[in-house]
């Protein structure tokens, strides 16, 4: 974490510790968000038309040791980390060896037809199974919902996943500073760290680091992760005012006049280091000490999030874009951090 706010450069040999009880966790300075893989309902996921892309981005990550890829039980209702398992499958032992996988818990019990609380250790298990491996690197509770589970209890239950041996580190999603905190006492009584914080965090929602969570993150050794750090595509230069994005791409919607002026900014800057715009997003964030979870369903997409390892944005090209920047809100569960 450290390593991503002094480095000279941010490339593709960056590494940041995610830290555990026994075991340590070293994964790039990127990760490969996969929310749209396998989900139909939010993501309108075809397995014909997007699976051979999906594959590219799986050979080409891996091909250079950047395989860290985000998942969860919630994405796609399970189908995500099934279609996951049948890549890791699939994959050469030599490569498989330094694949991170994370995952994620959703704390509740209507997910999936549970009527009633599923543990936090059965829930890892069925998703190992799914995956088909004996132990994530990462275990995540993806929202903060407290209502048939304290912070304690959930605590005591990745506790005991990391005792069971089911995952090496553990972590949580959309916390704000205050639940984060509550977390990282109570894990403490285990002698577990704390190892993430996945919150939303790019140029369109900058509160995490405005609000002081981002500080609190890095004061704790927490590594913060940045999911939808294009804002759900539209920091890529694809969308505009004329050319808005459909569906259902709830994060990062900001008025125009304001996408478009910090795209017209973005667009200079990424002509002067030679890259993508979305490179300029990600490097941004990993300027801010998190790791972006940049998203793609095919090869050109992951090529261009790539790009965002081997330079690093200026001072004054960071002071640019943070007057430009949004600081986005905050709402209950989803977006709390």
């Amino acid at each position: 974490m450290a390593s991503l706010k002094t480095a000279k450069i941010i490339d593709k040999a960056t590494k940041v510790t995610l830290r555990g009880l026994k075991h340590n966790v070293e994964v790039p300075a990127s990760c490969c968000g996969t929310w749209a893989w396998g989900d139909k309902m939010s993501w309108g996921y075809d397995e014909k038309k997007d699976l051979p892309g999906i594959k590219e981005v799986w050979a080409q990550l891996n091909k250079e040791k950047l395989g860290f890829y985000d998942t969860a039980e919630g994405y796609g209702n399970t189908n995500n980390e099934i279609i996951m398992g049948n890549l890791l499958k699939d994959t050469p032992p030599e490569q498989k060896k330094d694949i991170i996988i994370a995952t994620k818990w959703l704390p509740s019990p209507v997910f999936m037809g549970r009527w009633w609380p599923v543990g936090i250790v059965g829930a890892l298990k069925n998703s190992l199974k799914r995956l088909g491996v004996e132990q994530v690197d990462l275990y995540q509770v993806h929202i903060p919902v407290f209502w048939f589970y304290s912070i304690d209890s959930i605590a005591k239950g990745l506790a005991e996943c990391v005792n069971l041996g089911l995952t090496k580190t553990v972590g949580v999603s959309n916390y704000n500073e205050e639940q984060m905190v509550k977390m990282y006492d109570a894990l403490q009584k285990y002698g577990i760290p704390l190892a993430s914080n996945q919150i939303e965090f790019n140029l369109l929602r900058r509160i995490p680091e405005t609000s002081g969570l981002l500080a609190a993150c890095h004061l704790r050794d927490i590594v913060p992760l940045a999911y939808s750090p294009l804002a759900q595509g539209r920091l890529t230069g694809k969308y505009s005012a004329k050319n808005p994005p459909v569906g259902r791409r709830l994060y990062g919607d900001q008025p125009w006049e304001i996408i478009d002026k910090l795209l017209e900014a973005m667009k200079e800057i990424s002509e002067k280091h030679g890259v993508p715009i979305s490179a300029i997003a990600l490097n941004w964030t990993m300027c801010k000490g998190t790791i972006p979870l940049g998203g793609a369903r095919n090869g050109h997409q992951n090529e261009q999030n790539i790009q965002a390892l081997g330079f690093r944005l200026t001072d004054d090209e960071v002071k640019r874009l943070d007057e430009l920047a949004v600081d986005g809100r905050t709402i209950s569960i989803v977006q709390a951090g």
